[in-house]
């Protein structure tokens, strides 16, 4: 197992951004996998477009968040250093552009969603203005838990397959249920895909995604 420094790949908006949208990807993926889904999220570049690969490579290769003993489980050691270092690069990446969270959606594929979970959730953590988790889990692992504590009402899109082999449809189910009794704004679509973004949905999530940014509620 190596680490390094968290790849990116930024794109930028056509004028003055309104906003920020940040992907990640899933397992053995890198920063570029999901940057055609977000120029599918904002085809006019309303928003500052950020792609961030993971820190670890693993086999059978790739980039990894983090090692997984089971899934559901992500392993304390790793997902911990993976949080600090994401956390601390994305709250830097923001300031340096003069953004904060309450302008910046975050969301992911599979590892993505758990590290947008976590980014998104994690005590003390600023809330961001909403969070696309796409085949993924709220993580149970030592160190770190999901702080829903005040965030009533942010925006969260759930999308996941029935039919998915790798991450069952019963982690929708369990983040659904935590949410909405967290009082969070949980929209939730379960397809019959199986682990993939599901191309069906885009035009829906780019809408969900321009109205989460204050530019576009002030519309």
């Amino acid at each position: 197992m190596t680490t390094e420094p968290l790849p990116y790949v930024e794109r930028p908006a056509a004028g003055t951004p309104e906003g920020a949208l940040i992907l990640l990807h899933g397992r053995g993926a890198d920063e570029y996998d999901l940057q055609p889904v977000l120029e599918a999220l904002d085809p006019q570049r309303r928003l500052l477009g950020l792609t961030v690969g993971g820190p670890l490579f693993l086999p059978p290769g790739g980039r990894h968040w983090y090692v997984v003993p089971r899934v559901g489980y992500p392993d304390p050691d790793t997902f911990n250093a993976t949080y600090a270092q994401l956390t601390a690069f994305l709250d830097g990446w923001l300031a340096e552009h003069g953004l904060d969270w309450s302008q910046t959606v975050i969301g992911g594929f599979s590892q993505g969603t758990v590290m947008s979970y976590a980014v998104g959730l994690g005590p003390g953590r600023p809330s961001p203005a909403g969070i696309l988790a796409m085949s993924g889990f709220i993580p149970v692992v030592a160190g770190w838990r999901p702080d829903l504590a005040g965030r009533e009402g942010l925006p969260v899109t759930i999308v996941h397959g029935r039919r998915d082999p790798i991450m069952e449809i019963g982690f929708a189910h369990s983040a659904r249920d935590a949410l909405l009794a967290g009082g969070l704004d949980v929209t939730y679509h379960e397809t019959d895909a199986a682990h993939h973004v599901e191309p069906r949905l885009i035009p829906e999530l780019q809408r969900w995604v321009a109205d989460r940014t204050p530019a576009a509620a002030r519309d």
